[in-house]
């Protein structure tokens, strides 16, 4: 099976997932919700549809094509996958197949389900990725691994896998820069940066950066079509919880009844919280961010001549080339 193949497999298989029924999704997510009450029918669509993005064979073929992927004895590749949302160890399992080699997925205790699901469908178009996905309880005796976790288990991934090549990604959050020109539509578009998958994503913004003597008057007023994330036990339990130590504590915040907005210079925010710091003057704070970019994930504003910003709501819309923590996971696994 030659790259070409690969990516014509992939790509029958976004067209298999574009094509399952508001049933099937139903389905798929009360399964998976056994096992995580974060993973709800609208969360597990928008994953399905991330994925659907990214399988267009345009973008396969364009993202492939500076690499040489097929390797003549493939490897066996280790991937430790995360499972704070949906199907996040996607782009993984496709990178590792993609690009010709053998995937040994250590899937989370969070998300068992979802991978191997749309594995079977892949398989189910091209028999072949069957001897070529599997999921081991341990990872070993493999070629190289891909781990995705906090900072704290990094460090047992780096001393564990330190006799492989390897990707040993730590923790990253996301942020919003704001300049007080906003549209309403940027931000309410902002909206869905914030609160995709109740925020629990490294490409969800935990932290917003305003001009000095910023009101978020206007912000609060653009985000009141999310305040059904109020429905959700888990995420009110949090704000409930976080609310009550921010009055015990006499924490200044703002309040909107789903999202607690405070003044922190620290980068993740709890769950239904989001940080605020104020900044001076633009080129201040590319200094900043620069200094902390290797606990960014992706910056969304307005403003064009910030570096390396994407556009109001597209933070849950990577491009296959958008590699988490900036590492290339395609150079990676094409110089194995």
């Amino acid at each position: 099976m030659n790259l070409s193949q690969r990516i014509e497999a992939f790509t029958r298989l976004g067209d298999a997932i574009r094509s399952l029924s508001d049933d099937e999704i139903d389905s798929l997510s009360l399964r998976a919700q056994g096992k995580n009450n974060w993973f709800t029918f609208n969360n597990i669509r928008q994953a399905l549809l991330g994925c659907v993005y990214m399988l267009d064979k345009e973008k396969l073929t364009q993202w492939t094509s500076t690499y040489t992927l097929d390797p003549s004895q493939p490897k066996k590749i280790g991937v430790v996958m995360a499972g704070n949302i949906p199907l996040v160890g996607f782009h993984d399992f496709l990178s590792v197949l993609i690009s010709g080699h053998h995937l040994y997925s250590k899937l989370s205790s969070q998300d068992p389900y979802l991978l191997p699901y749309l594995a079977d469908k892949l398989i189910a178009i091209e028999p072949t990725f069957r001897d070529r996905i599997h999921y081991p309880e341990l990872l070993k005796e493999v070629d190289a691994v891909i781990a995705t976790g906090s900072d704290n288990t990094s460090r047992y991934f780096e001393y564990y896998f330190s006799k492989v090549p390897n990707i040993i990604r730590k923790n990253r959050s996301s942020i919003i820069v704001l300049t007080g020109e906003e549209t309403d539509d940027e931000l309410r578009k902002m909206g869905k940066d914030i609160f995709s998958y109740f925020g629990l994503g490294c490409r969800n913004i935990s932290k917003v950066f305003v001009p000095e003597g910023y009101k978020f008057n206007r912000l609060y007023e653009n985000l009141e079509g999310y305040e059904e994330v109020r429905n959700h036990h888990k995420y009110v339990n949090n704000y409930d919880y976080n609310k009550s130590i921010f009055l015990v504590n006499i924490v200044p915040h703002f309040d909107n009844g789903f999202l607690l907005i405070r003044e922190s210079k620290e980068m993740v925010s709890p769950i239904s919280v989001l940080f605020y710091e104020e900044y001076k003057d633009l080129n201040s704070l590319n200094n900043s961010l620069d200094a902390n970019a290797d606990k960014i994930q992706c910056i969304v504003s307005s403003e064009e001549t910030l570096k390396d910003s994407i556009a109001p709501g597209k933070a849950q819309e990577p491009e296959l080339w958008d590699y988490a923590d900036g590492v290339d996971t395609l150079a990676f696994l094409s110089k194995l």
